[in-house]
């Protein structure tokens, strides 16, 4: 059929089918501690509780610590006591960023662990594992930001936050800083260690007595003995004390967690393997 000047007419083409729009794929979080003095606090996303009102009557914190690493855990616990709180970011089931009033870091496990041993409530509320990891940078100050291809981590601003995965937005929350600041992720976050004043045999050096020296000489029946009972695990842990090693820095050395370290140690020192420096 021709038009009347006798042109082919042409019927215009379908509409494109729809495409998925970016400011769809960018989640919008909500804080789930609004007006939070700690940076992290300040930029926890809201997510369900799955373990709620624990509380040391019921509920050893070191046990339910090793049960999350052993489930690879990801997400964010809180401790409130009154007016104090507390706040540790788990990564693959391992403490690796803490806030509290006046702390970070370490310290700020250790007033979680404080609040929680004088009768604060716990909760546990799991993330994404990406989520987590952008969160795992936030310590006690903010970097000049510098979005790169591969820049992992939160950029905050006097108007909202952004977080970023390997250069690309994910996620915006209505959170902010007076300021603009990054906080970037590490690589692989490094699981934090307990203050010595919490932790103290953890800092302690350990000489091995002539039986654990035994113990690491593969042609004597003790080694064999020992080699069943602790495994590659604790031969490694034995080797890293001769070698004037504390516990705390051979957990960081091997990415172990310490928790699961002390139950070993106290076997070492029971059955005189080891004793202390």
């Amino acid at each position: 059929m021709t038009e009347p000047s006798g042109t082919p007419r042409h019927d215009p083409a379908p509409p494109p089918a729809d495409e998925p729009d970016l400011a769809d794929m960018v989640q919008d979080l909500h804080p789930m501690f609004p007006g939070a003095a700690p940076f992290l606090a300040r930029f926890l996303p809201q997510a369900e509780a799955t373990h709620i009102g624990l509380s040391h009557q019921f509920c050893d914190l070191h046990a339910f610590l090793k049960y999350l690493h052993e489930q690879t855990w990801y997400g964010y616990l809180h401790a409130s006591l009154g007016e104090q709180h507390a706040y540790v970011l788990l990564f693959e089931g391992r403490t690796v960023t803490a806030a509290a009033a006046s702390a970070t870091g370490e310290q700020a496990l250790g007033e979680l662990l404080h609040l929680y041993e004088q009768g604060a409530v716990l909760n546990a509320h799991p993330l994404a594992p990406g989520l987590a990891h952008i969160l795992s940078g936030i310590g006690s100050r903010a970097w000049k930001f510098n979005l790169t291809e591969d820049f992992t981590g939160l950029h905050a601003r006097p108007t909202g936050a952004i977080f970023y995965e390997r250069g690309e937005i994910t996620a915006t929350m209505n959170a902010t800083l007076p300021y603009e600041g990054a906080f970037p992720a590490p690589l692989r976050p490094q699981t934090l260690i307990l203050p010595r004043s919490l932790a103290g045999w953890a800092h302690h050096h350990y000489t091995l007595t002539l039986r654990g020296r035994d113990a690491m000489n593969a042609i004597t029946s003790i080694h064999q003995a020992f080699r069943a009972q602790h495994g590659p695990a604790g031969l490694a842990f034995m080797r890293a004390l001769g070698e004037d090693l504390t516990p705390a820095e051979y957990a960081l050395r091997s990415d172990v967690a310490l928790h699961d370290l002390e139950p070993m140690l106290q076997g070492f020192l029971g059955s005189g393997f080891v004793r202390e420096h």
